[in-house]
């Protein structure tokens, strides 16, 4: 596919080194001159410097009339940059466009993308906000994303004394048939790998999981079975955007709980407090123990640090920590502060940059799953979605008796018209035509996985 992406900052950086070497022809647009050296200097892609939302600019990057310029990606930090991009873009014929949007008005609802022709507009605040709440409502999740309203993607830490600690994943099914959840990736140490029903789990194992939402409490609580307590009381330090999205969906999501909203400025905190009037809005430094301590930091269910400096978030994280919080979070733009994780008494790092461009990336691979993958970025496995032709082999065959190569796995499949149109499969389901579904795999057995399924990449 040929693609322009407008703005070569960290978020454009990284969606152009992906998309590259996913084997796209890919043309980066940064005014920067630092910027647009460094992406010659350490990408596979081509370079034009000036402003993306001049047609003489893009027209350098191949978006004339009759170009064949499939997707533009307007991601710089200004508006009305990407905006115009797209609009331009849009006029010269370009199939799809994809906007960031800094303003926090235009994701409100999907009037403002619909009205300017733009197919996708992603906020990093919102995306940042769903990965924390999700973290934050499922209390041993170290990463989460929702796919919709049904299942989510959640990543576990087995315990020692966890139900799932020494046991197998078949066994794990046998003895809870009720819950619905696949394990698609295991972290062990620094390796990682795709698990099959005999791979026995072990203490320390990070475990990525397709879980149905309904469900996730119960399965939260395999894996780590002292986590029981219901989320009640959170604190956050930070009254900017992702601290007030945050807010916002916990209090939608979980009725009657108690939230405290700690900002140093206090006309940020006299303007948050009017739009959230059920948050408990406070002005004082979030840094301060006895302050901390009084909003009751040692019984809190949840903290998360979310001002607009990263070793301000890192070291906040780790003080409500030491006073007790049972969970901690930070929020991070750097991508190398996310190596402390392992090193530093926090429960999760979200890098904000990381967590917009992931969900960029996953709109460009995954067009009906636009936030559905963005948690894999941050592992080694093979992502595909295929569709299950008319002919494939896999049609009315139980998932259990494809025999499909080792490495590889089913872990969603979306039918269209159905009453759930979003699956979780488990071993008794079996593929009709039409069917979409994401396969995690080795790359070695890629080629093997779709002659099974008798499938092309969707």
């Amino acid at each position: 596919m040929n693609i322009v992406i407008v703005g070569a900052g960290e978020v454009g950086f990284s969606v152009a080194r992906n998309l590259s070497q996913d084997g796209h022809d890919v043309v980066l647009i940064e005014r920067d001159p630092d910027r647009a050296a460094k992406a010659e200097n350490e990408l596979d892609v081509m370079v034009v410097r000036g402003n993306g939302a001049r047609p003489n600019i893009l027209a350098k990057a191949g978006i004339v009339e009759g170009s064949s310029v499939e997707l533009l990606i307007a991601c710089s930090s200004k508006d009305e940059v990407n905006i115009l991009a797209c609009w331009i873009a849009r006029k010269m014929g370009v199939k799809r466009v994809i906007s960031r949007a800094v303003g926090m008005e235009f994701t409100d609802s999907d009037s403002w993308s619909r009205d300017l022709g733009i197919d996708v507009m992603v906020s990093p605040e919102r995306s940042v906000a769903r990965e924390v709440e999700g973290l934050l409502e499922t209390q041993g999740a170290i990463h989460s994303t929702e796919i919709d309203d049904k299942a989510g993607v959640y990543a576990f830490r087995v315990e020692e004394d966890s139900p799932v600690s020494h046991l197998t994943l078949m066994d794990l099914r046998k003895r809870n048939p009720r819950l619905v959840t696949i394990v698609v990736y295991v972290q062990r140490g620094a390796e990682g790998f795709i698990p099959r029903a005999t791979d026995i789990l072990q203490p320390g194992d990070l475990c990525y999981s397709f879980c149905y939402l309904d469900q996730i409490q119960e399965i939260a609580q395999l894996y780590q079975s002292h986590r029981r307590k219901k989320l009640k009381h959170v604190i956050i330090v930070g009254a900017g955007k992702i601290g007030f999205q945050t807010s916002q969906l916990l209090l939608k999501r979980l009725k009657g709980i108690d939230i405290r909203l700690i900002d140093i400025d206090k006309e940020k905190c006299r303007k948050v407090a009017t739009e959230l009037p059920e948050t408990m809005v406070l002005w004082g430094d979030g840094a301060d123990e006895e302050l901390l301590l009084q909003e009751g930091v040692a019984t809190t269910g949840g903290f998360l640090a979310a001002t607009g400096d990263d070793e301000t978030n890192l070291m906040l994280a780790v003080l409500a920590k030491v006073l007790g919080a049972r969970k901690s979070i930070a929020v991070i733009r750097r991508k190398s502060y996310i190596k402390l994780a392992d090193h530093l008494p926090i429960d999760s790092i979200v890098n904000r940059n990381e967590a917009l461009s992931s969900v960029i990336i996953s709109a460009v691979r995954f067009p009906e799953h636009a936030s559905t993958l963005m948690i894999f970025d941050q592992i080694g496995a093979e992502t595909l979605q295929v569709t299950i032709p008319p002919d494939s082999p896999a049609i009315g065959v139980e998932l259990k008796d494809l025999e499909l190569p080792r490495g590889a796995l089913v872990g969603l499949v979306r039918r269209e018209g159905a009453k759930r149109d979003l699956f979780i499969p488990t071993g008794t389901f079996h593929f009709l035509a039409g069917d979409k579904a994401i396969i995690f795999s080795t790359q070695e057995v890629v080629d093997s996985t779709l002659e099974k399924l008798g499938a092309g990449t969707a």
